[in-house]
């Protein structure tokens, strides 16, 4: 699935192991009186729940709307975030029944044109891909362009409370088969998670990366994936999100794929790409 609204982008794939892909992606983009502003969500269903796949639909779903809106009318970032994210709670704790609780993590951002407002419960990721790198001096001359890109959320797994807990280190720990057992998610049997929110104002241009663990797995370093994504991401959303989804198709593709760009800031004149099918 490839869905290109010229100022954010993505991409989701099943994988190569999976029958049917249990991630899923939305976003929008709201005009304000100081130019667009980007929403996305990212969500990943658990897949030891059942029906993951509707989970995380149902997630985005309920989610996107309330942060379209909110940047429409310029409420608080963080105010709308919070309010997404426990309306995406709510309508998956109406999917419980007797056959258990769907459950889903949850990433979002609201990328205006002066701040970034990040939301996520869970292992699905944001990360800051920094694209304020200095013009070579000459031909022969190379750019770093990974420096000031960063992972923006901490995982709520038990690998990362391992790691903070002086326990083992984040290698040790992820190669744990507890690794990627999380510790908050959306759902009936967690009816109040507590969502992070972080906020940041860029003082350059790059890009937000959203994704979900099927591409991370493979890479989960700032800046490994800036030096995949940049420059291209920051006018070639589409593109760059298809080339991190096939990285880790070809790096073995175990999980669903799941990849939202979204540059910064908002460009007004953004247009979707054309793409081959």
């Amino acid at each position: 699935m490839e869905e290109d609204l010229g100022q954010v982008a993505g991409v989701s794939d099943r994988g190569l192991r999976h029958s049917r892909n249990e991630d899923a992606m939305h976003f929008a983009v709201a005009d304000t009186d100081d130019g667009p502003v980007a929403v996305a969500i990212v969500c990943d269903g658990v897949s030891s729940a059942p029906r993951p796949d509707e989970a995380s639909w149902t997630a985005v779903n309920a989610g996107i709307t309330l942060l379209a809106e909110g940047a429409e009318r310029g409420a608080d970032p963080a105010a709308i975030s919070l309010e997404a994210v426990k309306t995406a709670g709510h309508a998956l704790t109406a999917l419980a029944g007797p056959g258990g609780a769907p459950a889903s993590t949850y990433v979002s951002a609201v990328v205006g044109q002066r701040e970034i407002t990040v939301c996520w419960l869970g292992d699905s990721r944001a990360y800051w891909l920094a694209g304020n790198a200095p013009a070579p001096a000459g031909p022969n001359d190379t750019v770093d362009i990974t420096g000031g890109s960063r992972r923006v959320t901490r995982d709520d797994s038990l690998a990362e409370e391992i790691v903070a807990a002086g326990l083992a280190t984040m290698e040790e720990a992820m190669a744990s088969p507890q690794a990627h057992v999380i510790t908050r998610w959306l759902g009936a049997d967690l009816p109040d998670p507590q969502a992070h929110i972080e906020q940041f104002t860029p003082t350059a241009p790059g890009v937000l990366l959203l994704c979900s663990d099927g591409l991370w797995n493979y890479r989960p370093e700032a800046a490994e994936l800036a030096a995949m994504a940049m420059p291209a991401a920051l006018t070639r959303p589409l593109d760059a999100a298809a080339d991190l989804a096939k990285f880790a198709l070809d790096s073995g593709g175990l999980d669903n794929i799941t990849v939202v760009i979204i540059p910064f800031p908002p460009n007004p004149d953004a247009a979707p790409a054309s793409r081959a099918s």
